[in-house]
């Protein structure tokens, strides 16, 4: 299942490019998709707060994916890592509100 771990390496490497993005940006960057980003108090606090949640959910993100490396194809134990990954997702929307509510202006 290497396969497997590469594909999820690279959504994880997307990841951790949102989040250098983000830490570079001179302007507000957005979390969710066609959603324009608030209008913040200090956005240079804004982007490192939301770069750090992209670029800490990308590391969870390979954290959950490591088991691909030693599990056999269709096994039951993926479904541990489908409900890590949707606890993750839930988890990056919370704390993105609660950022989001910190630094709106």
């Amino acid at each position: 299942m290497i396969i497997a771990f590469v594909i999820w390496s690279i959504v994880a490497v997307l990841f951790l490019g949102i989040g250098i993005s983000g830490w570079k940006s001179k302007e507000a960057v957005g979390f969710f998709t066609f959603v324009k980003p608030p209008v913040v108090t200090d956005t240079n606090k804004y982007n490192r707060s939301v770069s750090m949640l992209w670029i800490i959910a990308a590391v969870i993100l390979e954290i959950i994916g490591i088991p691909c490396l030693f599990l056999e194809q269709n096994s039951p134990m993926y479904i541990p890592m489908i409900f890590g990954v949707m606890a993750l997702v839930i988890g990056m929307m919370i704390v993105y509100l609660r950022i989001q509510s910190k630094y709106k202006a």
